[in-house]
């Protein structure tokens, strides 16, 4: 198997052009738009479930469906990735994304409406990874904290732009127009994406011969691999569980307002937006060699403020709390993207990350079916929290067996 340090082309420039700051800023709003296109859901479900008349444990299958495309697509997305390059997996994602998402705004039923779904997901996967590949392809190690950090507040922001525009945008377009909207908006970015990504990535290793199914193996025998998929798998479940549930939770275990809810969770994700590229920043001034013990902290910060969220009761105490909690479900991803680009090395780091990131959204696959059917049993708020805070506990006890590597 090829080391992660072959990777690096022996010419590899020993500093990195200014335009690829420029290739970031593209990589983000594309990033960006995925997860406002999947983040949607959140908070249209309850006034979707109405409307179609679903039952409240009904409104988790819509994301399950989601991320069924969304993991198939992460699989096959970063292995082509790494073929025939990130620019034109990003487009490949964005653009049907944009038509995808149009078009759940014409469902008319839950049947259409989950097959919408899954086609969202099956474009919205080939995005991460081919992002991840570019930050690894334009940024030497030394830097790469402070653009995985950037790059990832695109997932944060994504759950402050829904929650801080969606509620008033519904009430002037309802929910369909919502969909209409940001369907065109990504469409169009993905035309950006094919038109501004076309530069050659300086530290982009050349092409090597070899079959696909065969590095696909190599990277399937990586232990640390396997570790860390198994982390963010813990990981992902306290996450995105959190991020589709908590409007439909408040709203109606305490019979909060679509608008004070969307709140809340706005500031959740500005939580995260202020606290990933500072952990990117200080990832580097640390070497580069530190994030693993930074990860463990964050894992455990974010049971420990899952168990406390879900003791709260109050309007008030939500908006104090939630900023801590979404820097603790945050603000480990950069960090994550890191080190399974560097123990892949960047010839292999689409793949790899395609792959680890299949696993990591299992969880996401998992935990909205789960939490609405521990909550619709119990109808406790405690209960739904408690069984989120479980995920990065079992993340934490992972992450003693990785090891950091030089990708």
């Amino acid at each position: 198997m090829t080391s992660p340090a072959a990777s690096v082309p022996a010419s590899a420039p020993t500093s990195a052009p200014a335009w690829r700051w420029g290739v970031l800023g593209v990589a983000w709003l594309g990033l960006l738009l995925t997860f406002v296109d999947r983040l949607l859901w959140g908070n249209v479900a309850v006034t979707v479930g109405h409307a179609l008349a679903l039952p409240m444990a009904a409104l988790g299958v819509f994301v399950t469906a989601f991320y069924i495309g969304y993991v198939l697509a992460n699989a096959l997305g970063g292995i082509a990735g790494d073929r025939l390059g990130p620019r034109a997996l990003l487009a490949l994602s964005l653009l049907p994304l944009g038509l995808a998402t149009a078009a759940f705004g014409f469902t008319t039923s839950a049947a259409w409406g989950l097959a919408f779904q899954a086609l969202m997901g099956l474009a919205a996967g080939l995005a991460y990874s081919n992002c991840v590949k570019l930050v690894m392809s334009w940024f030497p190690r030394s830097e790469r904290g402070r653009a995985m950090g950037l790059l990832t507040t695109a997932t944060s922001l994504g759950v402050v732009v829904c929650n801080a525009t969606v509620p008033t945008l519904m009430a002037v377009y309802t929910w369909q127009g919502v969909y209409w909207l940001f369907g065109a908006i990504t469409f169009v970015v993905g035309l950006m994406v094919w038109a501004l990504l076309g530069r050659p990535a300086p530290f982009a290793p050349p092409a090597r011969p070899g079959s696909s199914w065969a590095e696909t193996r190599a990277l399937l025998a990586n232990r640390n691999l396997l570790v860390l998929a198994a982390a963010g798998f813990g990981a992902m479940w306290a996450t995105w569980g959190f991020t589709f549930w908590a409007n439909a939770l408040m709203i109606r275990g305490y019979h909060l307002t679509s608008l004070q809810a969307g709140g809340i969770v706005s500031l959740f994700g500005l939580g995260a937006v202020l606290s990933k590229p500072l952990v990117g920043l200080l990832s580097d001034a640390l070497g580069g060699n530190r994030k693993k013990p930074l990860v463990i902290l964050c894992f455990l910060g974010l049971a420990v403020a899952l168990t406390v969220f879900g003791q709260l009761d109050s309007l008030g105490a939500f908006r104090i709390a939630a900023p801590f909690l979404g820097v603790f479900a945050f603000v480990y991803t950069p960090l994550m993207a890191a080190l399974v680009g560097e123990a892949a090395g960047i010839g292999r780091s689409a793949a790899a990350t395609g792959l680890t990131n299949a696993v990591w959204q299992l969880g996401s696959v998992i935990v909205p079916s789960v939490i609405g059917v521990l909550y619709q049993a119990t109808a406790s708020f405690t209960v739904a929290f408690a069984a989120l805070a479980v995920g990065p506990l079992l993340a934490a006890l992972c992450m003693l067996a990785a090891r950091e590597t030089r990708g």
